[in-house]
């Protein structure tokens, strides 16, 4: 059975923060400094640096030290920048630096993956039309199983054939269509309806896989008579999420699905830069910007940190909720709030959502409207 996290003592709560790869020291140190902020100095909270990625399989060998684990293991949470660099690789042709994301999420069970796709005043517009009382959904994206639990162990065979296998369980389906439906079921609804509905996103025509996905979350989803189901193939997905995004609550799929569809999501909420995403599972919590490691502008101040600091409020409201906390809550709320008046006014927002400012500059207005 998996450890239970530390109860919070006289040190109060204890954040490993694993800034990572290209621009996420970034923007990890950027979430940090607006996560003291909106604490308060005096709050009994520690944040610490540890080593993981890309660069430290580079200089290393690994790019999951243990002692890194063990700070990952018995944290309150983990706050992490980004991960993997392009032209540092396995053996096998994969990023050495994913090699972190995929083992953290297996060893301290992370099983979901939650992205909230949430469209700010102030953020780019992508979608004709819509608005930010139009976009409000969330994707529940399973996170330990799927096609990625096939990493490091496909085959090539004589150079002519390549396979990796999708790995689904009923354990796996039923908890992650659980997550969604408690989602559902807590939350405000769809925009368009207020309906709280769940979406199950499959490929169940085709492939056996999805068809045992979809049949054991019809069987979760029959407990919750409140919460409206419905299925959706996942190709005709795409187009639905840019048509009528206002129609959808919780949407809820398989890892490689979810992984391709959130990126999607990011884009309809005004670009990766502000993407936050939680992973979660019982003992554990991970953050993180729903971005890449982009390291063509790493080290040239031009990375939003605006993921990365939702990622952190995230992180707050699940430690809120975990230790019946409510400042942490608050504090979450607060760095929403601060996050959007500085997107609504456009107050030093950074190039990739139409700004001239700097990741600097973005953190510190956020910072100030926080006082």
């Amino acid at each position: 059975m998996p450890e239970r996290h530390p109860s919070v003592g006289r040190n109060g709560y204890r954040i490993a923060v694993v800034p990572g790869d290209g621009i996420g020291p970034e923007v990890s140190a950027a979430a940090v400094q607006v996560l003291e902020q909106a604490l308060g100095a005096s709050f009994p909270i520690e944040f610490q640096d540890y080593d993981a990625g890309a660069e430290c399989f580079r200089r290393t060998g690994t790019a999951f030290p243990e002692a890194t684990e063990i700070a990952c293991r018995e944290a309150h949470a983990v706050l992490h920048g980004a991960a993997g660099l392009p032209d540092v690789l396995f053996p096998d042709g994969t990023e050495a630096g994913q090699d972190f994301s995929m083992k953290i999420r297996a060893r301290l069970d992370l099983y979901a993956n939650v992205r909230p796709i949430r469209l700010m005043e102030g953020a780019p517009r992508r979608l004709v039309g819509k608005g930010p009382d139009d976009i409000r959904f969330t994707i529940v994206r399973e996170n330990t199983e799927g096609l990625y639990a096939a990493r490091g162990g496909g085959n090539v065979i004589r150079g002519q054939i390549a396979t990796d296998t999708l790995v689904m369980t009923r354990e796996g389906v039923e908890r992650i269509v659980r997550y969604a439906a408690e989602l559902a079921q807590d939350g405000q609804g769809a925009p368009a309806d207020g309906v709280k509905r769940v979406t199950i996103v499959d490929k169940a025509n085709v492939l056996r896989s999805y068809a045992f996905f979809r049949e054991i979350a019809d069987g979760v989803l029959a407990e919750y008579p409140d919460v409206e189901v419905e299925h959706v193939i996942v190709d005709a997905m795409t187009v639905h999420m840019l048509e009528r995004p206002e129609h959808f609550d919780v949407i809820v799929c398989e890892n490689l699905f979810g992984d391709i569809l959130s990126d999607l999501g990011a884009a309809i909420m005004g670009g990766m830069g502000l993407a936050p995403s939680g992973e979660i599972g019982r003992d554990h919590g991970y953050f993180q910007g729903s971005h890449g490691s982009a390291p063509t502008i790493a080290g040239k101040g031009l990375a939003n940190p605006i993921a990365c600091i939702l990622s952190g409020a995230m992180m707050l409201d699940w430690l809120g909720k975990r230790h019946s906390d409510p400042a942490l809550s608050q504090a979450a709320a607060r760095i929403r709030e601060a996050t959007g008046t500085v997107l609504k006014d456009g107050r030093a927002v950074t190039p990739d959502i139409g700004g001239g400012g700097s990741t600097e500059s973005c953190t510190a207005e956020i910072c100030s409207v926080l006082g």
